[in-house]
């Protein structure tokens, strides 16, 4: 049997006990074997087998860990991956896995120097919404499209107080470095690369020193337009996604429960993870032959961000490709620094 893959988190914040932690103790691939936590140690509460380093080079000395999970500050990620990747261990990086193409370049170059993976934490492509345009994309049941609409919208008028979030002269700071890898990693999936793109920055909160609204068009040779937005100032959210074809439109809201059943407490293995509620559902109109406008709800679907996971044990123990590709982040990371 397959040894599990040893884990280790840099850090046990939100991003940790919600995103990572339950998964990689759920998965039997994986064993989460410890955690930095500088100051307050809380992770063995809930995960009492896990040992708790003071710092960074302490758990990177270990040397039962594989993979490390770099779930740090924007501007800490490069660094830290690269530190990882020095000391032998594959890396899973939290988005945005950089703030330049030449972090994706270093990063990759280094991973392929140690003979180590380097995995990006994209994990919108397994939200149940998404999952559902996908679905209706790939099925062609809108004919040739022509427009798509993806928005991530939040209504978050105060400062933030983690600095690195709103002090322009960091890294990766600004909401396009932060909700925006979400919604260009779909489109990218979906879409591929775009011929060209059209970015528009705004800054719109009292006292807000970054971006808090951002709109990208990509442009397809096909003639698809593709618009992306973000904004911390939306108080009453549309549609989080609106296509159009020749055949036929798509409206879907942003459904997905994982967030805040894993914020509850929910196990990624229960019965009811990542189920939409029945009335979350999206519109799908399609035009028939004989000009008749036929809509009809879509069937709510399971998001799971155990796909992700799985993706990755299976590139580290069976050699297969992780569906996030470097060519994915590279030029993710080249629309962004622009």
């Amino acid at each position: 049997m397959t040894a599990p893959i040893q884990t280790g988190l840099l850090a046990y914040g939100m991003s940790g006990r919600i995103f990572h932690a339950p998964f990689l103790a759920a998965h039997p691939g994986f064993a989460l074997r410890a955690v930095v936590e500088r100051s307050r140690k809380q992770m063995q509460a809930t995960y009492p087998g896990v040992i708790s380093y003071d710092s960074v080079p302490d758990l990177l000395h270990d040397p039962a860990i594989e993979l490390v999970v770099v779930n740090t500050p924007n501007n800490s990620h490069v660094s830290l991956a690269m530190d990882a990747l020095r000391a032998g261990k594959h890396v899973l990086i939290e988005k945005p896995v950089g703030t330049s193409t030449a972090d994706i370049d270093a990063l990759y170059a280094l991973a392929r120097e140690m003979n180590r993976h380097v995995f990006g934490y994209q994990n919108r492509r397994w939200d149940s919404d998404f999952m559902a345009v996908r679905q209706v994309v790939e099925s062609g049941q809108l004919g040739q499209l022509i427009e798509a609409h993806f928005r991530y919208d939040r209504y978050k008028e105060a400062i933030h107080t983690k600095v690195f979030k709103e002090e322009p002269t960091t890294p990766g700071a600004g909401l396009h470095y932060d909700l925006g890898p979400h919604i260009l990693d779909q489109a990218l999936s979906l879409f591929g690369r775009p011929s060209e793109f059209r970015r528009t920055f705004g800054s719109f909160r009292p006292n807000s020193r970054v971006t808090d609204y951002f709109q990208l068009h990509l442009l397809y040779p096909t003639g698809l337009n593709v618009y992306l937005t973000t904004s911390l100032l939306v108080a009453d959210p549309g549609p989080a996604y609106v296509l159009h074809g020749t055949r036929g439109s798509l409206r879907k809201g942003r459904t997905d429960v994982q967030e805040s059943q894993l914020d509850g407490g929910l196990s990624p293995l229960d019965d009811t993870y990542g189920i939409e509620p029945a009335e979350a559902t999206g519109t799908l109109t399609l035009m028939s032959e004989g000009g008749e406008k036929l809509a009809t709800n879509l069937e709510p679907l399971r998001g799971n961000y155990m796909g992700l996971f799985e993706a990755m044990y299976q590139t580290i123990r069976a050699g297969q490709s992780y569906p996030i590709r470097e060519e994915d982040l590279r030029a993710q990371l080249e629309i962004l620094e622009s």
